[in-house]
């Protein structure tokens, strides 16, 4: 049997090598195989890119920017009125910054317009296009596009301006008016909720970065660098990727590529790399906090009261801005699982100066650490996680909160212009509780607390608790504000005085923190 079986297959070799249009297929089969996809430089890589495409930007922040194809498209003058699809846009002098700088970009498709100033100023002033969409749809409808989704519904944004319309896009140059402003989204409702339809997004060129590559154009990522990289490379009519190292074919195994080179059109190895990290941000000693600024010390005594709201085994995403220092003030015995919507599960604490790695930063671009067992992922992955309702608690920052437990904490129309970044899609995952930490009053004394926003909406009725530098409220469903803890010093009378509603008084308050 064994000898007939060998018998049959050299007869079909022998016919197949006397065949030569068979012969030549299987060859050339092979040699596309190992077809190299690497170009000399990011001068040369960035070619065909013309004025009024449409770029996909990977990256957060600076983490895991195409440095040097950036750099490329800048010098490149010609390159004019283009529309850039990313999270952000670096820094005022730095990473897609740079070409803020020079003027080639008509149109920014962002989240989070965040300590760019040069960005603000562009967009406030009329002189930018900015298409603010919350960050989890933005990675959402990139991902859609690439798969060939033309849309999706989502609860994120379901109450807000997202639905109604009327962001601006584009503001007047005296400051007065708006020129162009968002549509009203289309909604459905699914299992008696209501849901926006989002529409996928795909570009003319991609620009991503990676850790490592071959000629092929397989891809791995390095920690939070992952982030809207993945996602970007797949939604490109032509993906351009940056490597810091380009290896052989082969040498990078088959199950630990994040992206496979069919997305990748063309690869190089990058010129230089600075890294930047957008916030340096090192560990503290108790000895060190004594001599923080008064606002620092306000900022650790209400997040170190939110630190009490961990239990053992959740699963917690802290949003940026005070937020995020919860991390270093988990008790212990406690095990807390720490998401940050940039790509990481398990985050730590900030890191000591030996530990600081550029391709390590949470959602609020600070340097920070991975504890044993963390996971690092894309941007798309992350939000699936929030929107799959895998989390049992967010904490956020808030401008203002209403007695309903509506939230607002991303803009001051025509003043302060943030951003909706991860706050959105956090407080529209409706089994996950949300907890709000914030200063009880502005700096002008103006109560935060209050029977109706007054500032655009984050989400409608989403906040559970409400934690500040002078008590904790909780929103009861139906009935509003009870005051459950006071602030060491703190009194009923003083809280009702600086809140601008009515509140019940548990029977059981008192002074815990």
């Amino acid at each position: 049997m064994m000898l007939s079986i060998k018998r049959q297959a050299l007869a079909s070799a022998s016919r197949i090598l006397t065949r030569p249009h068979i012969a030549a297929g299987i060859w050339s089969a092979s040699a596309r195989a190992y077809h190299s996809k690497l170009y000399k430089s990011s001068d040369e890589a960035i070619q065909g890119i013309k004025s009024g495409d449409t770029l996909l930007i990977g990256g957060f922040g600076l983490c895991g920017i195409p440095e040097n194809l950036l750099k490329a498209v800048a010098r490149r003058s010609d390159i004019q009125q283009v529309t850039a699809v990313s999270n952000n846009a670096g820094t005022s002098d730095y990473g897609l910054g740079t070409l803020l700088q020079s003027r080639q970009i008509k149109r920014m498709v962002s989240s989070y317009v965040g300590e760019n100033k040069e960005f603000a100023r562009q967009y406030l002033g009329g002189e930018l296009e900015v298409e603010l969409i919350p960050q989890g749809t933005l990675a959402e409808r990139v991902r859609c596009g690439g798969a060939g989704i033309p849309g999706f519904y989502t609860l994120t944004g379901v109450g807000t301006q997202i639905e109604k319309g009327g962001i601006p896009i584009k503001y007047a140059r005296d400051g007065k008016g708006v020129l162009i402003a968002s549509e009203p989204r289309e909604t459905k409702v699914f299992n008696n909720r209501k849901y926006l339809l989002e529409e996928g997004i795909t570009g003319d060129f991609a620009l991503v970065k990676a850790w490592k590559g071959d000629e092929m154009g397989n891809l791995v990522f390095k920690y939070a660098a992952n982030n809207f990289n993945a996602p970007m490379a797949t939604a490109g009519k032509i993906t351009i990727a940056e490597v810091e190292e380009l290896v052989p074919v082969g040498e990078l195994k088959p199950d630990e590529i994040h992206v496979p080179g069919i997305h990748v059109h063309r690869i190089i190895k990058g010129e230089v790399y600075e890294k930047r990290i957008e916030k340096l941000t090192l560990r503290r000693s108790d000895a060190e906090e004594q001599v923080l600024s008064d606002a620092m010390k306000q900022r650790i005594h209400i997040i170190k009261r939110a630190a009490r709201e961990f239990k053992n085994g959740m699963y917690v995403n802290l949003g940026i801005g005070m937020p995020v220092l919860a991390s270093n003030y988990i008790e212990p015995g406690i095990t807390v699982h720490l998401q940050s919507e940039n790509g990481i599960l398990g985050m730590g604490p900030f890191p000591t100066a030996e530990e600081v790695d550029a391709d390590l930063v949470n959602a609020g671009k600070e340097s920070v650490t991975v504890l044993p067992g963390g996971t690092c992922f894309s941007s798309d992955v992350s939000f699936g996680m929030i929107r799959g309702n895998r989390l049992d608690m967010t904490i956020l920052g808030g401008m203002q909160v209403s007695s309903k437990g509506d939230l607002s904490n991303w803009v001051v129309p025509g003043k302060i212009i943030k951003g909706m970044v991860c706050a959105m899609d956090l407080v529209a995952a409706p089994k996950s509780r949300v907890v709000v930490t914030m200063t009880h009053n502005a700096k002008n004394g103006e109560p935060k607390i209050m029977k109706e926003n007054t500032l655009p909406l984050t989400g409608v009725q989403c906040v559970d608790r409400i934690i500040t530098d002078k008590c904790v409220f909780d929103v009861v469903p139906g009935k509003g504000l009870l005051l459950r803890e006071l602030s060491y010093g703190r009194t009923v009378d003083e809280i009702k005085a600086c809140t601008a509603c009515d509140f019940e008084v548990a029977s059981d308050v008192a002074e815990t923190y």
